[in-house]
């Protein structure tokens, strides 16, 4: 069957898809993308990830009005076409032309893809996952942390490092020796009770799920906190979990050799885990 995306406000077949050589992202990797989540053919707060993708644009590259990007109908269209219901949505921007003698204004590229969602088995909950920790460190003056860019190949390098190791993730910590995140989630820990993630000025992405989470986890009455963590607090945590959409709220059992705990998913993981899962049952379903 024909894949179809989204292209430049047009959905195209996927292989009639192009992009200019000259285009910064091609040329810089100078772009932004969003993973979303889409189930009952309906994408999961899809707002949310283009405010978040927008504000990154006004920082790094240029201003994006609202019209440049898709709409909700427009995902819903694409999905329909793939014939998906339940999906992982890519939405890459790229700058299009970075030459400084162009006018400002000029149109990004902006295309949108519709995959299998390809998310963990609903069975790894049960267990948990082990993670590593990178030997490379975030720099809180990068000018691109915190962002989502195209520029994503140091992630993808400590993606590897995990893999190499049997893991599904691989930790990141600052030039200061402060946890950050993940390679591809948000992190937090459970002391006492209270749960704790590192503050966004660590610099870490402001993840949708990590919003989520800290106000599912109010409403439930547990205490919340964003302050630096260290790698003892990792290590002595009675509970580590990774945020983001398609993984939703995924348990850490292990990180290297040292098991959190009793290396079981711990009670607040769990109902944080379940809060997500029917705020997005609910959402999706229109409700």
């Amino acid at each position: 069957m024909t894949q179809f995306v989204y292209f430049n406000g047009k959905l195209v077949p996927e292989d009639e898809a192009r992009i200019s050589i000259d285009d910064g992202g091609w040329l810089h990797g100078a772009g932004l993308f969003e993973t979303m989540r889409a189930e009952n053919g309906r994408v999961f707060r899809l707002e949310s990830h283009i405010g978040r993708l927008r504000r990154s644009a006004e920082v790094l590259i240029r201003p994006l009005e609202r019209e440049q990007l898709p709409s909700t109908a427009d995902l819903e269209q694409l999905l329909e076409r793939n014939e998906l219901k339940v999906a992982r949505l890519r939405l890459t921007v790229s700058a299009g032309s970075m030459d400084p003698g162009e006018d400002a204004s000029i149109r990004p590229t902006v295309c949108v893809t519709a995959k299998p969602l390809g998310a963990p088995p609903a069975s790894v909950a049960d267990t948990g996952v082990p993670v590593v920790i990178t030997k490379h460190l975030v720099s809180p003056s990068d000018p691109i942390a915190g962002h989502k860019t195209l520029a994503y190949l140091p992630r993808l390098i400590g993606l590897r490092e995990a893999q190499r190791a049997r893991c599904s993730e691989a930790l990141w910590f600052t030039t200061g020796r402060h946890l950050a995140e993940g390679s591809i989630s948000n992190v937090f820990i459970v002391c006492g009770g209270v749960l704790v993630t590192p503050p966004l000025d660590t610099p870490v992405l402001p993840g949708i799920a990590r919003g989520i989470v800290i106000k599912l986890a109010r409403k439930a009455g547990i205490e919340v906190q964003e302050r630096p963590l260290s790698i003892d607090d990792l290590l002595d945590a009675n509970e580590v979990m990774l945020t983001n959409v398609i993984m939703q709220v995924m348990p850490v059992s292990r990180v290297e050799k040292h098991d959190i705990a009793d290396g079981r998913p711990g009670p607040i993981t769990r109902r944080l885990r379940e809060a997500f899962r029917d705020l997005v049952r609910k959402e999706c379903a229109g409700e």
